[in-house]
């Protein structure tokens, strides 16, 4: 007759829950926020990219049809220039989040996670005042022979 040891729980962070797979819910804070963006971000995201390809690459002419001009029309009404930068900042605040996710798995120092960190919310920042000024600003007008 052998003697078994006590079967030990898997480790988990006080007041965490574990799914069957993957990283544990957090439980409160910035983490939490984080983690509940990721999931609507996501939803949005499928929604606002799957009605992109479909409405500029697949409806009527398919992408033959875009062009400067196209783009220019477009961007006349506020609700495509909305639906743009919509997906345009959706897309890039989750793509840095789930950077500083993966960076949260892999680097283990504090101080170069938090300088990768940094450098991913800088560049995301920029990137962000880049594309939100130009579907702002843009005007057609300005691009004589093209409109």
């Amino acid at each position: 007759m052998a003697i078994e040891a006590p079967e030990r729980p898997p480790p988990s962070r006080p007041g965490g829950s574990r799914g069957a797979r993957g990283r544990e819910r957090p439980v409160g804070g910035f983490e939490l926020w984080s983690w509940l963006f990721m999931r609507i971000s996501g939803l949005l995201l499928l929604v606002l990219a799957v009605g992109h390809v479909l409405i500029m690459h697949v409806i009527d002419e398919g992408v033959d049809r875009v062009n400067f001009g196209f783009v220019a029309a477009r961007w006349q009404s506020p609700f495509w220039r909305t639906w743009d930068w919509a997906l345009l900042v959706l897309a890039l605040i989750h793509g840095i989040n789930g950077l500083r996710i993966i960076t949260q798995d892999y680097v283990r120092w504090p101080a170069v996670r938090f300088a990768v960190d940094m450098a991913f919310f800088v560049i995301g920042f920029v990137l962000f005042v880049l594309g939100t000024v130009v579907v702002f600003t843009f005007d057609p007008s300005q691009w004589p022979g093209t409109v």
